[in-house]
């Protein structure tokens, strides 16, 4: 078999887990699966409030190349996320607005791409949600053969075709696409137990005696001290 290859696939993770994940965020799944699957902060989103899950469509390109972005278009269909990594470090503009419409023409809900963007404010227009490494517009040729719905390394995170991409404000996330049922279930478990402590909070209680840190602090040596009034004798501590 080729070493370049474009994979045609089916593959889907659960839909109803992934609407759950898209309204639970980044923060919340993450911490649901256990501080796993998400990627390095590089990645940014283009404008604020964005926040997309869907199943991941893959592109491994070489740098400076977008040859099989326009190639992984027609793989791609409602509700999907692309995912573009690339074979070495690249900060190269290698998608725009162009991109963009071809994408939201067949529903894709968004883009995250380790490497550049260009466009910025089409896009911002679109509302086509991008999260990347570097915005910039450094032109790109088409002329050097990669592959789609490959496993790749995005921002040292895996992810392999069918898996579920988590993306808003907070960052990007990878949910293993076997597991995103099971990570749906215990992120609605977290906010339900959010939403108690909010409760307290709002009505005055500290997270010092809800987290039970009080003890904590002690365990650690930290102690109180009361600071003497302005008039008494210089403090000894």
């Amino acid at each position: 078999m080729s070493r370049h290859v474009i994979v045609r696939t089916t593959r889907r993770p659960d839909a109803e887990a992934v609407e759950v994940l898209g309204r639970a965020g980044v923060a919340t799944a993450h911490e649901a699966m256990g501080r796993r699957g998400l990627t390095h902060p590089v990645l940014r989103p283009i404008y604020p409030g964005a926040r997309i899950a869907g199943r991941a469509v893959t592109v491994l390109s070489q740098p400076g190349d977008n040859l099989m972005i326009h190639a992984c278009i027609e793989q791609c269909g409602p509700g999907d996320v692309l995912v573009v990594t690339t074979t070495s470090p690249s900060t190269d503009g290698m998608f725009g607005e162009l991109f963009a419409t071809q994408l939201a023409a067949r529903g894709v809900l968004g883009l995250v791409i380790d490497a550049g963007v260009r466009d910025v404010a089409e896009l911002t227009a679109m509302g086509f949600p991008v999260w990347s490494r570097a915005v910039s517009a450094q032109g790109t040729v088409k002329a050097t053969p990669g592959s789609v719905n490959v496993p790749v390394v995005l921002a040292g995170a895996a992810v392999r075709p069918g898996d579920v991409i988590v993306a808003d404000d907070d960052g990007v996330l990878v949910v293993a696409r076997e597991d995103a049922p099971d990570v749906a279930a215990a992120s609605l478990a977290r906010e339900a137990k959010e939403q108690e402590k909010r409760e307290q909070f709002q009505a005055g209680v500290l997270g010092l005696d809800v987290y039970g840190m009080r003890e904590t602090l002690a365990r650690l040596g930290v102690t109180y001290v009361d600071e003497p009034a302005d008039d008494a004798a210089p403090s000894t501590f």
